[in-house]
């Protein structure tokens, strides 16, 4: 079955992704809908994009939302991807976990990952933890989320084809990977002292974060782009309310805060921080 995606249907379907996590998809995104789609349709035997959307706007049809979202989110993602943001990690670390700000624990680390896909980026930051100093003994916490829940079924089992690894080098995967065998030839997975670190959970960035998403680092790199400036803004308005006074934000280096209204000390290109006193 090969359903044609008529215009009407493809706008009702963009404004409902819209509505319920804030990616625009434009026109040249239709093809894109088409595929990604024309699997559920096959699946759940939806004889057209109508049907399918009349569908998923019905209380019976949550479940199937949930999986419509995860089909169209992109999940392209790398192990230690624009790797000089882990340099700058690695050397802004130190001063956190010394920081005597008001409100912020001394030896205390709390990092959010924002729209993680798959675990590469939060695995990257754990990694880089145990590289620069030895944190383990510390009270760190990373809390990787994504709006998928099928690619946080991945991210949380820590497991990846070698192929995804090509990037990394040969040191880090001897120290924090390990080799599968049997039927798990041609599969790493990361240590549990690394996996330890990390704690994956569903969060759509278009809602209000709970009370204790309080952080001293968040990375939400690459995921912006896929939202028009009203939506950046109230996203990057959030960010700033969640994290501590001198913590830092790390934005792809694709994106950029200019022509938002923001409370960011610029830093250096994809990177801002929350001063440590409050702006008048």
């Amino acid at each position: 079955m090969n359903c044609e995606l008529k215009d009407i249907d493809f706008e009702r379907i963009s404004r409902l992704v819209y509505e319920h996590c804030g990616i625009n998809l434009h026109d040249g995104k239709k093809e894109l809908v088409k595929a990604r789609l024309g699997k559920r349709l096959r699946e759940g035997a939806f004889r057209s994009f109508a049907e399918y959307y009349r569908y998923v706007i019905t209380p019976e049809g949550t479940d199937e939302l949930v999986m419509m979202i995860d089909a169209i989110s992109t999940n392209l993602t790398y192990f230690f991807r624009e790797e000089n943001h882990f340099a700058k990690l690695g050397k802004i670390v130190p001063v956190i976990m010394t920081a005597t700000v008001k409100d912020v624990r001394p030896g205390r680390l709390r990092i959010w990952s924002a729209g993680c896909s798959t675990g590469e980026e939060p695995y990257s930051l754990a990694i880089t933890l145990c590289e620069h100093a030895p944190y383990t003994h510390m009270d760190i916490s990373i809390t990787a989320t994504d709006i998928s829940s099928r690619v946080l079924h991945t991210a949380a089992s820590g497991t990846y084809q070698l192929d995804k690894l090509k990037n990394v080098s040969s040191d880090i995967l001897k120290k924090y990977f390990q080799s599968g065998c049997g039927r798990w030839k041609g599969y790493c997975r990361i240590k549990k002292e690394i996996r330890d670190f990390v704690r994956f959970q569903r969060f759509n960035l278009m809602e209000k974060p709970p009370p204790d998403f309080l952080f001293d680092v968040i990375f939400c790199r690459n995921v912006m782009i896929y939202f028009d400036k009203t939506t950046q803004a109230a996203l990057v308005k959030r960010f700033y309310d969640c994290l501590n006074k001198g913590g830092y934000f790390f934005i792809g280096h694709s994106e950029s805060l200019t022509g938002l209204d923001h409370g960011f000390k610029y830093i250096e290109p994809s990177v801002y921080r929350k001063e440590q006193t409050d702006r008048l």
